[in-house]
């Protein structure tokens, strides 16, 4: 496929489903399924002695839970082989260092999903031009939302074709998530300029170039308190904040054990579709952002950002004149910056560069990360005290004196570490990562 020019493509397209009442069951009770398959799954795996923790005797735990538990049965087999095979690489994931181990899945905190792993059983026709049909194991025939054109019918081939499909609802109910694999002409270089991204908090992306991008969002309260709902705006605050305070006090009246009421269910859901909509609003920023970015530049220039490291709490610290006492160590101040860091989220951002520099024949750099802030991009210097404030960088260097925004400062030092070798990791116009930790290499342009 490379002599021809061509390159493999795969990606996902989301669609909403349409259900009726009973569908909409169906579907909920094989979520609940998938959910317990993977516990009692964790629970055997647990439980055997290590020698004997194989997929094959998993498999045969699967296949006879399922014969002996009624509600385990409401689960398509292939989805429940999905559940297998997803465990085990979440255990693959964790030998390699790059997860925790797997846990337990409660019902309220991770999301209903079924997984559909054959595309052929799917049989995917549009309809209408708002609407397609899909296939769903145990459901039947079902419609949805036709918003991107899917290789489908004669387009559909063994390049071009859509090779699974997972179930999964939020707060506007049911959708389709596809997986799609398509055979496409391989980009060309991107012949853009090359700029740093500098991602903070105050600047969400500030660049090299000053073409900043804001999302317009102020990221603290006039208290100076993080504003954890920013994406909302001043009304919907207050909705959120009057159905909280209503959640609250109708879980005073459920004793510990006993069912969600209705209205407490009802004003679960609603808080759950205002926290949904602030998601889709951030989103929506980032995608178009990465897109304008990964189309304007051909070289994309940003820090390896140790994230989990930057959002710890800090550690106690035990006051020596009292026993069992503690001094103050800015646990409330740095919980509030963790909280705007996750908001910002920093690595959905270079995931989503990542993918969209490699369609467009861009290149994404990653640079290391210590002393961008606080070097100055105009001498090269790190003097003590030159980041004044979280905005303001001032080189204290007696020979420089140099002025300027903080972010923009260390975006031009990322820019700066590139062009003089200093690269890390490198994801070129094919798409694939090569690691070059260790390693001082010039770039392209400079060799």
């Amino acid at each position: 496929m490379s002599e021809l020019g061509l390159v493999k493509r795969q990606f996902g397209h989301r669609a909403r489903l349409a259900l009726s009442p009973a569908e909409i069951r169906v579907m909920d009770d094989q979520a609940h399924a998938a959910r317990t398959m993977w516990n009692c799954l964790h629970s055997w795996w647990q439980m055997m002695p290590k020698d004997k923790r194989t997929l094959a005797g998993a498999d045969a735990a699967i296949r006879q839970a399922r014969k002996d538990l009624d509600y385990l049965a409401v689960l398509p087999a292939q989805a429940a082989q999905a559940v297998l095979k997803t465990y085990h690489r979440a255990w693959v994931n964790c030998w390699e260092g790059r997860a925790q181990e797997p846990s337990y899945k409660g019902r309220f905190r991770w999301p209903m999903s079924v997984d559909i792993p054959q595309g052929r059983d799917l049989n995917v026709v549009r309809v209408h031009r708002r609407w397609g049909m899909v296939n769903i194991p145990k459901v039947g025939r079902v419609r949805f939302r036709w918003t991107k054109d899917l290789p489908v019918g004669k387009r559909a081939n063994k390049a071009n074709r859509i090779t699974g499909a997972r179930l999964v609802k939020d707060a506007l109910g049911w959708h389709i998530a596809f997986r799609v694999q398509t055979l496409e002409r391989a980009p060309e270089p991107h012949q853009g300029p090359e700029v740093g991204i500098d991602a903070g908090v105050n600047i969400p992306l500030a660049l090299s170039n000053k073409d900043h991008q804001d999302h317009g969002r102020p990221p603290r309260l006039p208290n100076g308190d993080c504003d954890r709902d920013k994406w909302l705006t001043l009304k919907e605050k207050a909705k959120l904040l009057k159905l909280e305070r209503q959640a609250a006090h109708r879980k005073t009246f459920r004793k510990r054990g006993e069912k969600t009421s209705k209205r407490l269910q009802h004003t679960y859901d609603q808080i759950k579709q205002l926290r949904a909509k602030a998601t889709r609003r951030a989103l929506d920023w980032q995608h178009q952002t990465t897109t304008y970015l990964a189309r304007a530049y051909g070289v994309l220039v940003v820090e390896q950002l140790n994230i989990l490291g930057m959002t710890k709490s800090p550690a106690p610290k035990p006051d020596p004149e009292q026993q069992g006492a503690f001094l103050r160590n800015g646990a409330r101040a740095k919980a509030g910056l963790n909280r705007s860091i996750a908001q910002e989220a920093w690595g959905r951002t270079v995931t989503m560069l990542t993918y969209k520099t490699a369609r467009y024949g861009g290149r994404l750099v990653k640079v290391p990360a210590p002393h961008t802030s606080q070097r100055c991009s105009a001498c090269g210097f790190t003097t003590p005290g030159s980041r004044e404030s979280q905005e303001l960088f001032a080189c204290k260097n007696p020979d420089c004196g140099w002025t300027a925004n903080a972010d923009w400062n260390a975006a031009r030092n990322i820019l700066h570490l590139y062009r003089i070798g200093r690269v890390i990791v490198e994801v070129p116009a094919a798409g694939r990562r090569g690691r070059r930790a260790g390693k001082t290499v010039k770039p392209v342009a400079a060799r």
